[in-house]
Order: C-alpha cells, then sequence, then structure tokens
C-alpha cells in the first residue's frame, strides 16, 4: 500500500490516478478496497507469524478522498472495508497544505490540489473522533531523523502494549 500497482486491479487504480483513465468515483472507491482485500490472506499470516505488519494509508485514506468528493457519506466509503485487519496503531503524519504542495512530484497524479487535500484533511478529522481506534498525530514538518526518531518510539512502545492481543476487525 498505497494501492499494490502489481495486481489487474492496482494496474487499473494506477492508470486511474496518473489520469490515464477515467472511472466513475463509486468504481474507483470499491477499487481501492478491492486492492485492499486481495492482501489480506497475506497480512493474515505475517500477523500470525508473529510479523509486524506496516501499511501506507490502508482504509482510512480511502475513505478520506471518496468522502472529501462531497457526494458521498463516510458511512458508504466506510462499508467496504468494514471486517479488514484492525491495526494496533494509526499514525497520521500532519504537514500544512502549503509544505505538502512544496514537496517533490505534488500535483502530478489526481486529487493532489490544494483545496481537495484540504477537504481530505477534514474528513481524517472525522475519521480520528472514532475512539475505537489508535489514533496518533506526527507533526511531519519535523526533520527526517527527528520523524523517524518519534515513529519508532510511539511503534515500539505499541507493539509492547498489543502484544498478545487478538486481532480484530475493522468497523466491526
Amino acid at each position: 500500500f498505497p494501492a499494490d500497482r502489481t495486481t489487474e486491479i492496482g494496474q487499473l487504480i494506477s492508470s486511474y490516478l496518473g489520469r490515464e483513465k477515467n472511472l466513475e468515483d463509486h468504481t474507483i472507491h470499491l477499487l481501492f478496497s478491492a486492492n485492499r482485500w486481495e492482501h489480506v490472506p497475506m497480512m493474515k499470516e505475517k500477523i500470525h507469524q508473529g510479523i509486524t505488519v506496516v501499511v501506507d494509508r490502508y482504509a482510512f485514506s480511502g475513505v478520506a478522498f471518496t468522502s472529501a468528493k462531497g457526494n458521498f457519506c463516510l458511512d458508504w466509503c466506510k462499508q467496504p472495508d468494514v471486517g479488514l485487519p484492525k491495526p494496533d496503531l494509526i499514525l497520521f503524519l500532519q504537514l500544512n497544505p502549503e509544505e505538502a504542495a512544496e514537496r517533490g512530484n505534488f500535483g502530478h497524479e489526481r486529487y493532489e490540489t490544494s483545496s481537495f487535500q484540504e477537504k481530505v484533511l477534514q474528513s481524517f478529522y472525522c475519521l480520528m473522533e472514532d475512539k475505537t481506534l489508535n489514533w496518533k498525530t506526527v507533526d511531519a514538518s519535523k526533520s527526517i531523523e527527528d520523524l523517524h526518531r518519534e515513529i519508532k518510539s510511539i511503534a515500539e512502545e505499541t507493539m509492547q502494549e498489543v502484544q498478545n492481543k487478538p486481532l480484530g476487525e475493522l468497523w466491526k
């Protein structure tokens, strides 16, 4: 993740994000979810082997982006991902839109406009109100070294806390 662009579904998503293909909004949302579900067996296998799985984006990103389009409610957007493995920790790397726009390659893919990103941010804030999930916000404007140190510390602390906890299901 983000989308595994090697599968057939992932290739469709890639061509959509690269503006080579247009897909209806419901369709692309469901394709992103299907791409996550493709990875569930492998994720569960790794977790059962005691391997820590780190995922970039996951369901929350899909929900935030689709709901930011305006004609979608959060609940509809969450439905296709109900039952996915529930993360023990969700790190939200916060960066103001101006700084994000200054980073390399911003604007190359669909949705990379500052006005849309602001709507996505509001959707993330709504998702963070869910107290059944362990959200931690990290200031992403720090140096790479400081950011790495903070993320590593939070991750190690969480791994200790959840060591013998069973795998949960998202939004169930």
